[in-house]
């Protein structure tokens, strides 16, 4: 008697192409028209438990590839291009939301802002320089609390515009976060070197800038020098006369009013030896150094910074950004 055989149970290949066309329709109908499940059912007239193994069966078989396009995409794709060109070991980039620079510098100063403020505690002291970048920053804090804090002048001071008054940003910084400042009482130039060494050595002076040296943070500017609107001439007037001289020592950037050439190193000029400053070299020992820059006249002066590694942190705007990365392509820098 013959021995009867079960044939394995198979899906018949109108069936498969039912069920291709089921997982097909329920795949489209959950990720591009973003209905539930219990819908999904309703509309094809199966279970809810059959559209669940539909769709992961779907995701399985690698049906579905979710994209997820980010607006700020492009930007930290430039603040990692930035930082392969080493120098710092964190960027910001904002969006340029305008070509009005002082539109676009105010958007800078708030990102550098609310970093500001995620990096401080506490008992922290934080000293600044004077300028623009600077007092966009303190313009963007809007603290939630009060932070108990010394904001403490980086440099010696500078009359006239208020954003050069270190003395007067300091004031405000400090009133903003709600913690309290101290005041320089010399000027930023000395007529000499000797002078300097006489200011540094006076009490009041010297006393602030040992506050300033045991700072945990630094917010500071970076300013351009060739262009016509370089704000360093506003920090010491008569040097527009010794412009030449100035191309002459190969200035590139300025940081703390020292004049740094294109690898970001002191320039040979006899301002730089009568300012009554931090030194380049009692900056660096700062832990947390925030560089705050904005404007395509500045993207060499980044750059010569960033050469120099002065810096730990830059808060930039992509205009910029984009110009700093097309010199360092030109000049043969990797990024």
């Amino acid at each position: 008697m013959p021995i009867a055989r079960l044939k394995p149970k198979t899906t018949a290949p109108r069936e498969e192409i039912v069920i291709a066309r089921q997982m097909h329709q329920a795949l489209v109908l959950h990720f591009l028209e973003g209905l539930t499940q219990a819908q999904i059912a309703d509309r094809l007239g199966i279970s809810h438990a059959t559209v669940n193994r539909l769709i992961k069966r779907g995701r399985q078989l690698g049906l579905v590839e979710i994209k997820i396009k980010s607006p700020v995409e492009p930007l930290v794709d430039m603040e990692e291009r930035l930082l392969a060109l080493g120098g710092i070991s964190r960027a910001v980039v904002v969006p340029t939301v305008s070509d009005n620079p002082h539109t676009a510098l105010q958007a800078v100063g708030e990102a550098a802002a609310r970093l500001l403020i995620e990096e401080i505690a506490d008992g922290d002291t934080i000293c600044i320089t004077g300028g623009k970048g600077v007092s966009a920053v303190v313009a963007g804090l809007q603290p939630g609390r009060r932070f108990d804090v010394e904001v403490i002048p980086a440099t010696g001071c500078v009359q006239g515009k208020h954003y050069t008054d270190v003395n007067h940003v300091s004031t405000l910084m400090a009133e903003r976060l709600g913690g309290r400042s101290y005041q320089i009482h010399a000027p930023l130039f000395a007529d000499n070197a000797e002078q300097r060494a006489m200011l540094m050595a006076m009490r009041s002076v010297a006393d602030v800038f040992q506050r300033a040296r045991e700072a945990r943070v630094a917010v500071v500017g970076i300013g351009s020098i060739l262009s016509s609107d370089s704000t360093y001439y506003d920090l010491h007037p008569s040097s527009s006369t010794d412009r030449m001289a100035i191309e002459h020592a190969g200035a590139s950037a300025e940081l703390l009013a020292h004049l740094l050439d294109g690898e970001g190193q002191l320039c040979d000029y006899s301002l730089n030896r009568s300012l009554v400053s931090l030194t380049l070299q009692e900056f660096a020992s700062i832990p947390t150094k925030i560089g705050v820059a904005s404007g395509l006249n500045k993207a060499g002066s980044i750059l010569s910074v960033l050469r120099g590694n002065h810096l730990d942190t830059l808060v930039t705007d992509e205009a910029t950004g984009a110009r700093i990365l097309e010199m360092a392509s030109e000049e043969g820098d990797q990024a």
